[in-house]
């Protein structure tokens, strides 16, 4: 992926926040909070009204005709700014590695998606990589964090979020014993294969639990509300947050999984 431009700075650079469906719906916080991590690195972020779903339901299930659609409107959308910015190595991996497969044959819509992909990134990394922030937040915790597969294998993001994390005051990081397995959500692989995908989110809640940590932190809100209502079910206090929000200090809200 490109370095920012020679010669710009961040304030005449453009960033395109991509929302995602689960952080629109579910939890706004976490899109407020990679705004806030986002300006304060000198950058404007704009969110394209055009936007929608990222595709990757429609994907995944084999309904190559409406992800291409889908895909279509989504370059379109973001054509234009200098730096695409998802909360969700989910959603950034959709638009970063399979857009450009997706649209391959197209003569008119394969270089607008290679364009797209280049300018993509999961927000800890654009953080890490191209705003190269210095976090000012405080979290007296002892946290753990999942790697969600989209993010690790997809848009190679694992050591980014540590090496922020690592700038919060008060944060003590545990690692998991297989931070690199899945949870068991994978979109629609929860539904088509539920009693797999409750094995493995048992595995990984017996994982967090082990690791002793209060507070479990991840990059996608998919893996994190599967998680979270899997913990909740289980009777544990383990708190479950979105890393922007704690690299944001927005961390006064309840934790996903929690009455507001």
């Amino acid at each position: 992926m490109p370095p920012a431009a020679e010669g710009q700075r961040p304030k005449d650079q453009r960033v395109a926040l991509f929302v995602t469906c689960l952080v629109d719906l579910f939890r706004p916080s976490v899109g407020f909070a990679a705004v806030k991590l986002i300006e304060q690195a000198g950058f404007a972020v704009e969110v394209p009204a055009a936007q929608t779903c990222c595709g990757q339901p429609a994907y995944n299930s084999g309904d190559r005709a409406d992800a291409q659609a889908i895909a279509r409107n989504t370059i379109a959308a973001f054509e234009g700014y200098d730096y695409i910015v998802a909360p969700s190595g989910s959603c950034g991996g959709m638009l970063h590695a399979h857009y450009p497969e997706l649209l391959a044959d197209d003569p008119h819509w394969a270089p607008r998606a290679q364009a797209l992909a280049a300018r993509t990134y999961e927000l800890t990394q654009f953080l890490v990589e191209v705003a190269k922030v210095k976090i000012d937040a405080a979290f007296p915790s002892r946290v753990t964090y999942h790697d969600s597969c989209s993010s690790l294998r997809e848009m190679n993001v694992k050591a980014q979020p540590r090496d922020l994390l690592r700038q919060v005051q008060g944060v003590q990081i545990a690692e998991l014993a297989e931070t690199e397995a899945c949870c068991g959500f994978g979109g629609t692989f929860c539904v088509k294969f539920p009693d797999i995908s409750n094995s493995m989110v048992e595995r990984k809640t017996a994982d967090i639990v082990a690791s002793g940590a209060d507070t479990l932190l991840a990059g996608d809100l998919g893996c994190l509300m599967n998680i979270a209502g899997k913990l909740k079910r289980q009777g544990s206090t383990v708190k479950v947050r979105h890393v922007a929000e704690v690299l944001a200090g927005m961390t006064d809200t309840a934790a996903i999984g929690e009455a507001e």
